[in-house]
């Protein structure tokens, strides 16, 4: 078994200091391991505090093309979106799709959304300490915001589903399935039960097992993903960069 690629990592255009090395750094580390392909995907452009601005752009593209060039590993441009709304919007424009392979998208915390009222029901109704559960109506808000964002844009993966932000696991995973999008295999954060991922296996869901680097030497570090998937027998059939590379929707495109 072999790890192909890792499609969720991040460098130092996660702004104040977020991501710690830079696009050279991380593909170093991918060769190093043996990993044909990585993904830059830093921080959406509404993040407070970590995002990419869309001014850097052009020097991350020139970043990539060196780091290429210098280490053989192919590196893909991505984002790691953010949801913005209670509509399933998120902080991509149509013109960002001219420089981005791959989309990610996640909930994170301190974003601009867009409106007062999509802060105060997706961000701040989610701040309740985790020994509080959330409420059926919190869940299926949240639910329904992601379903719509996958109907909404070409998501290639969706990044630690439930962490901090609690869905209904089992409806977004038949909507991946459906939009052949990719349910992450988070390196930190696994945030469904074994029998959530058991039955996500069952209806042929597809995953991928990624590290969420935020430092060059966690690079390909996808150990809590694979270790789920041999310990309850997941087909590798269904984990996309096993033993080969996965299939993003630009790709499918051309």
């Amino acid at each position: 078994m072999l790890l192909f690629g890792d499609y969720h990592t991040h460098t130092t255009y996660s702004r104040h200091n977020h991501g710690k090395g830079t696009v050279l750094e991380n593909a170093s580390v991918a060769a190093d391991k043996g990993l044909k392909q990585i993904a830059i995907t830093d921080h959406g452009f509404n993040h407070e505090f970590f995002g990419i601005r869309r001014k850097n752009i052009p020097q991350l593209q020139e970043d990539i093309l060196n780091a290429k060039e210098i280490t053989g590993v192919d590196i893909l441009l991505g984002v790691e979106a953010n949801l913005i709304s209670l509509d399933g919007d998120v902080d991509i424009k149509e013109e960002d799709y001219e420089f981005l392979d791959i989309l990610l998208m996640g909930h994170h915390r301190t974003v601009h959304m867009n409106s007062l009222r999509d802060k105060a029901l997706l961000n701040w109704a989610n701040l309740m300490p985790q020994i509080f559960q959330p409420s059926k109506e919190r869940i299926n808000r949240n639910t329904t915001a992601i379903l719509k964002a996958l109907d909404k844009y070409p998501i290639d993966i969706i990044t630690h589903l439930n962490f901090g932000f609690q869905t209904d696991t089992i409806a977004v995973a038949k909507m991946a399935k459906q939009k052949g999008v990719y349910v992450e295999l988070n390196g930190k954060h696994i945030n469904f039960t074994d029998e959530e991922m058991l039955i996500m296996a069952s209806e042929g869901v597809k995953f991928i097992c990624d590290s969420d680097a935020h430092r060059p030497e966690r690079v390909g570090e996808v150990n809590n993903g694979m270790n789920l998937v041999y310990r309850l027998g997941i087909p590798l059939s269904q984990v996309a960069n096993l033993d080969k590379l996965p299939k993003f929707h630009k790709k499918r495109e051309r």
